[in-house]
Protein backbone atom coordinates (compact mmCIF):
# COMPACT_ATOMS: atom_id res chain seq x y z
CA UNK A 1 0.00 0.00 0.00
CA UNK A 2 1.32 3.40 -1.00
CA UNK A 3 1.60 5.97 1.80
CA UNK A 4 0.16 8.66 -0.46
CA UNK A 5 -2.91 6.46 -1.03
CA UNK A 6 -3.38 6.05 2.72
CA UNK A 7 -3.07 9.79 3.26
CA UNK A 8 -5.66 10.42 0.57
CA UNK A 9 -8.04 7.98 2.29
CA UNK A 10 -7.53 9.82 5.58
CA UNK A 11 -8.07 13.17 3.89
CA UNK A 12 -11.32 12.12 2.22
CA UNK A 13 -12.71 10.81 5.53
CA UNK A 14 -11.69 13.97 7.37
CA UNK A 15 -13.16 16.28 4.74
CA UNK A 16 -16.47 14.40 4.82
CA UNK A 17 -16.61 14.64 8.62
CA UNK A 18 -15.90 18.38 8.46
CA UNK A 19 -19.25 18.78 6.70
CA UNK A 20 -20.95 17.78 9.97
CA UNK A 21 -19.90 21.03 11.64
CA UNK A 22 -22.74 23.53 11.75
CA UNK A 23 -22.72 27.24 12.47
CA UNK A 24 -22.14 28.03 16.13
CA UNK A 25 -20.81 24.59 17.09
CA UNK A 26 -18.06 23.91 19.61
CA UNK A 27 -16.01 21.01 18.34
CA UNK A 28 -13.49 18.71 19.99
CA UNK A 29 -10.34 18.61 17.85
CA UNK A 30 -8.54 15.27 17.93
CA UNK A 31 -4.84 14.46 17.77
CA UNK A 32 -2.90 12.57 15.10
CA UNK A 33 -2.40 12.59 11.36
CA UNK A 34 -6.03 11.94 10.39
CA UNK A 35 -7.36 14.45 12.93
CA UNK A 36 -4.95 17.01 11.46
CA UNK A 37 -6.64 16.59 8.07
CA UNK A 38 -9.95 17.37 9.82
CA UNK A 39 -8.57 20.54 11.41
CA UNK A 40 -7.35 21.66 7.99
CA UNK A 41 -10.74 20.93 6.43
CA UNK A 42 -12.53 22.81 9.22
CA UNK A 43 -10.20 25.80 8.78
CA UNK A 44 -10.99 25.84 5.09
CA UNK A 45 -14.73 25.94 5.77
CA UNK A 46 -14.28 28.76 8.31
CA UNK A 47 -12.25 30.75 5.81
CA UNK A 48 -14.29 30.01 2.69
CA UNK A 49 -17.84 29.93 4.09
CA UNK A 50 -17.53 32.23 7.07
CA UNK A 51 -18.56 29.30 9.28
CA UNK A 52 -18.72 30.27 12.95
CA UNK A 53 -17.20 27.42 14.93
CA UNK A 54 -14.65 27.00 17.68
CA UNK A 55 -12.61 24.06 18.88
CA UNK A 56 -11.26 22.53 22.07
CA UNK A 57 -7.98 20.78 21.20
CA UNK A 58 -6.94 17.45 22.70
CA UNK A 59 -3.21 18.24 22.65
CA UNK A 60 -0.72 21.08 22.46
CA UNK A 61 0.17 19.85 18.97
CA UNK A 62 -3.42 20.22 17.79
CA UNK A 63 -3.75 23.61 19.50
CA UNK A 64 -0.71 24.89 17.63
CA UNK A 65 -2.06 23.60 14.32
CA UNK A 66 -5.48 25.19 14.93
CA UNK A 67 -3.92 28.56 15.80
CA UNK A 68 -1.74 28.46 12.68
CA UNK A 69 -4.88 27.93 10.58
CA UNK A 70 -6.91 30.61 12.40
CA UNK A 71 -9.38 28.14 13.92
CA UNK A 72 -10.85 29.84 17.02
CA UNK A 73 -10.17 27.94 20.25
CA UNK A 74 -12.49 27.62 23.24
CA UNK A 75 -12.19 26.31 26.79
CA UNK A 76 -14.26 24.08 29.06
CA UNK A 77 -14.85 27.08 31.31
CA UNK A 78 -16.81 28.66 28.47
CA UNK A 79 -18.29 25.43 27.06
CA UNK A 80 -18.48 22.47 29.47
CA UNK A 81 -20.42 20.51 26.84
CA UNK A 82 -19.28 20.10 23.23
CA UNK A 83 -21.54 19.63 20.23
CA UNK A 84 -19.24 17.27 18.37
CA UNK A 85 -15.79 15.71 18.59
CA UNK A 86 -13.92 14.43 15.54
CA UNK A 87 -10.84 12.33 16.22
CA UNK A 88 -8.80 9.48 14.80
CA UNK A 89 -8.18 5.99 16.19
CA UNK A 90 -5.50 3.31 16.13
CA UNK A 91 -7.98 0.45 15.92
CA UNK A 92 -11.73 0.29 15.28
CA UNK A 93 -13.66 -2.88 16.03
CA UNK A 94 -16.25 -3.65 13.38
CA UNK A 95 -19.84 -3.61 14.59
CA UNK A 96 -19.28 -2.24 18.09
CA UNK A 97 -17.10 0.67 16.93
CA UNK A 98 -15.00 0.12 20.06
CA UNK A 99 -11.64 1.89 19.78
CA UNK A 100 -8.02 1.76 20.81
CA UNK A 101 -6.60 5.27 20.97
CA UNK A 102 -3.53 6.92 22.39
CA UNK A 103 -0.59 6.01 20.22
CA UNK A 104 -0.22 9.73 19.57
CA UNK A 105 0.18 10.19 23.31
CA UNK A 106 -2.97 12.25 23.97
CA UNK A 107 -5.38 9.61 25.27
CA UNK A 108 -6.23 11.32 28.58
CA UNK A 109 -7.23 14.62 27.00
CA UNK A 110 -8.92 12.79 24.12
CA UNK A 111 -11.12 10.84 26.54
CA UNK A 112 -11.98 13.95 28.58
CA UNK A 113 -13.05 15.74 25.40
CA UNK A 114 -14.96 12.73 24.06
CA UNK A 115 -16.80 12.26 27.36
CA UNK A 116 -17.89 15.92 27.29
CA UNK A 117 -19.29 15.66 23.74
CA UNK A 118 -22.84 15.07 22.60
CA UNK A 119 -21.51 13.16 19.60
CA UNK A 120 -18.18 11.51 18.75
CA UNK A 121 -17.22 10.78 15.15
CA UNK A 122 -14.05 8.92 14.22
CA UNK A 123 -12.13 9.49 11.00
CA UNK A 124 -9.71 6.85 9.75
CA UNK A 125 -8.51 4.83 6.79
CA UNK A 126 -9.55 1.23 6.21
CA UNK A 127 -6.32 -0.22 7.65
CA UNK A 128 -7.59 0.64 11.16
CA UNK A 129 -10.57 -1.76 10.99
CA UNK A 130 -10.23 -4.98 13.00
CA UNK A 131 -12.44 -7.90 14.03
CA UNK A 132 -11.09 -7.75 17.61
CA UNK A 133 -9.39 -4.93 19.47
CA UNK A 134 -5.74 -5.61 20.23
CA UNK A 135 -5.09 -7.32 16.91
CA UNK A 136 -2.69 -4.62 15.70
CA UNK A 137 -1.81 -2.38 18.66
CA UNK A 138 -1.28 -2.58 22.40
CA UNK A 139 -3.49 -0.60 24.76
CA UNK A 140 -1.76 2.60 25.95
CA UNK A 141 -2.13 3.31 29.67
CA UNK A 142 -1.20 6.75 30.96
CA UNK A 143 0.41 6.51 34.41
CA UNK A 144 1.84 8.97 36.91
CA UNK A 145 5.64 9.07 37.07
CA UNK A 146 5.82 8.33 40.79
CA UNK A 147 6.01 4.58 41.32
CA UNK A 148 5.46 3.75 37.67
CA UNK A 149 7.47 0.55 38.15
CA UNK A 150 4.87 -0.64 40.68
CA UNK A 151 2.03 0.31 38.33
CA UNK A 152 3.80 -1.62 35.57
CA UNK A 153 3.78 -4.75 37.76
CA UNK A 154 0.06 -4.33 38.41
CA UNK A 155 -0.61 -4.10 34.68
CA UNK A 156 1.41 -7.25 34.06
CA UNK A 157 -0.76 -9.08 36.61
CA UNK A 158 -3.75 -8.33 34.37
CA UNK A 159 -2.09 -10.39 31.64
CA UNK A 160 -0.46 -7.57 29.68
CA UNK A 161 2.97 -7.65 28.11
CA UNK A 162 4.10 -4.15 29.05
CA UNK A 163 6.55 -1.64 27.63
CA UNK A 164 7.34 1.85 28.89
CA UNK A 165 7.02 4.17 25.92
CA UNK A 166 10.15 6.12 25.09
CA UNK A 167 10.86 9.08 22.84
CA UNK A 168 13.44 9.43 20.08
CA UNK A 169 15.99 10.38 22.75
CA UNK A 170 15.39 7.02 24.51
CA UNK A 171 14.02 8.86 27.56
CA UNK A 172 10.52 8.06 28.81
CA UNK A 173 7.86 9.71 26.63
CA UNK A 174 6.01 12.49 28.47
CA UNK A 175 2.38 13.35 27.76
CA UNK A 176 1.11 16.93 27.74
CA UNK A 177 0.02 16.29 31.34
CA UNK A 178 3.52 15.20 32.37
CA UNK A 179 2.73 11.50 32.70
CA UNK A 180 4.32 8.34 31.31
CA UNK A 181 2.66 5.83 28.98
CA UNK A 182 2.91 2.08 29.40
CA UNK A 183 1.84 0.16 26.30
CA UNK A 184 0.01 -3.03 27.27
CA UNK A 185 -0.22 -5.84 24.74
CA UNK A 186 -3.18 -8.14 25.50
CA UNK A 187 -3.51 -9.61 22.01
CA UNK A 188 -6.93 -9.83 20.32
CA UNK A 189 -9.50 -9.23 23.07
CA UNK A 190 -12.69 -11.25 23.34
CA UNK A 191 -13.84 -9.25 26.38
CA UNK A 192 -12.55 -5.67 26.07
CA UNK A 193 -15.15 -4.41 28.58
CA UNK A 194 -13.73 -6.71 31.23
CA UNK A 195 -10.17 -5.56 30.53
CA UNK A 196 -11.28 -1.92 30.59
CA UNK A 197 -12.96 -2.50 33.96
CA UNK A 198 -9.74 -3.90 35.43
CA UNK A 199 -7.65 -1.07 33.95
CA UNK A 200 -10.03 1.46 35.52
CA UNK A 201 -9.01 0.18 38.94
CA UNK A 202 -5.21 0.05 38.62
CA UNK A 203 -3.69 2.33 41.24
CA UNK A 204 -1.20 4.70 39.61
CA UNK A 205 -2.89 4.74 36.23
CA UNK A 206 -4.61 7.91 35.09
CA UNK A 207 -6.48 6.67 32.01
CA UNK A 208 -6.33 3.95 29.36
CA UNK A 209 -6.79 3.85 25.61
CA UNK A 210 -9.85 1.60 25.42
CA UNK A 211 -12.65 3.89 24.20
CA UNK A 212 -15.74 1.71 24.46
CA UNK A 213 -19.15 3.12 23.58
CA UNK A 214 -17.88 6.57 22.61
CA UNK A 215 -18.07 6.53 18.80
CA UNK A 216 -21.47 6.74 17.13
CA UNK A 217 -20.11 6.91 13.57
CA UNK A 218 -16.86 6.18 11.78
CA UNK A 219 -15.91 7.84 8.50
CA UNK A 220 -13.62 5.42 6.68
CA UNK A 221 -11.58 6.23 3.59
CA UNK A 222 -10.32 3.35 1.46
CA UNK A 223 -9.87 1.71 -1.91
CA UNK A 224 -13.60 1.85 -2.63
CA UNK A 225 -14.04 5.46 -1.57
CA UNK A 226 -15.47 6.90 1.63
CA UNK A 227 -17.89 4.92 3.80
CA UNK A 228 -19.78 5.75 6.99
CA UNK A 229 -20.07 2.99 9.58
CA UNK A 230 -22.79 3.18 12.23
CA UNK A 231 -22.54 1.60 15.65
CA UNK A 232 -24.77 -1.46 16.02
CA UNK A 233 -27.63 -0.65 18.37
CA UNK A 234 -27.32 -3.99 20.15
CA UNK A 235 -23.70 -4.91 20.74
CA UNK A 236 -22.65 -8.30 22.13
CA UNK A 237 -21.57 -8.44 25.75
CA UNK A 238 -17.78 -8.35 25.86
Amino acid sequence: MDQSDQNQWKKSAAEAAAQLVQDGMVVGLGTGSTAAFFVNALAERISREGLRASGIPTSQQTAELARSLNVPLATFTEHPELDLTVDGADEIELGTLYLIKGHGGALLREKIVAAASKRVVIVADETKLVERLGSLYPVPVEVVQFGWEVTDKRLQKLGAITSLRRGADAKPFLTDCGNYIIDCAFGPMNKPKEIAHHLDHVVGSVEHGLFLGFASQVFIGGREGMKVLERETATPES
